[in-house]
């Protein structure tokens, strides 16, 4: 995990150091975050709008907007209480727990859908067979 921190940083330096030599361009940290994360942030609300437009129509479009919304909290979540150990010392920072947490919620999601499924259907059956 905390590789992966310092990997991302040195991108985020790379990316600083190419707009200042290859392009000219002088900002300040406040005018980089700006520019850099708003353009990231645009990129990412597009490709997000295209695919949630794929997503309206169908069936269960709800429980996915909310599932994804969900696993997008809990990845927040997971990463804080993970930045938050290697900051107090109360615990290894480890991208492995991380996956561990997502991967119980995404175990425990699964059960409730099949339970979902199972009560969907036995109702859905029972309608059918009344008719």
């Amino acid at each position: 995990m905390k590789e992966i921190v310092i990997i991302l940083a040195e991108i985020v330096n790379q990316i600083h150091d190419i707009l200042v030599d290859m392009l000219g361009l002088t900002m300040s940290d406040k005018e980089l975050h700006f520019w850099v994360i708003g353009v990231i942030g645009m990129g990412t609300f597009f490709v997000v709008y295209f695919f949630f437009k794929l997503l309206e129509n169908m069936r269960w479009s709800t429980t996915i907007f909310s599932f994804i919304y969900t696993f997008t909290i809990m990845i927040v979540i997971v990463f804080a209480i993970e930045l938050q150990q290697a900051i107090t010392n109360r615990g290894n920072m480890e991208f492995a727990d991380a996956v561990m947490g997502l991967w119980g919620f995404m175990v425990m999601f699964f059960v409730y859908a099949v339970i979902a499924l199972v009560i969907y259907l036995f109702v859905k059956f029972n309608k059918n067979r009344r008719r």
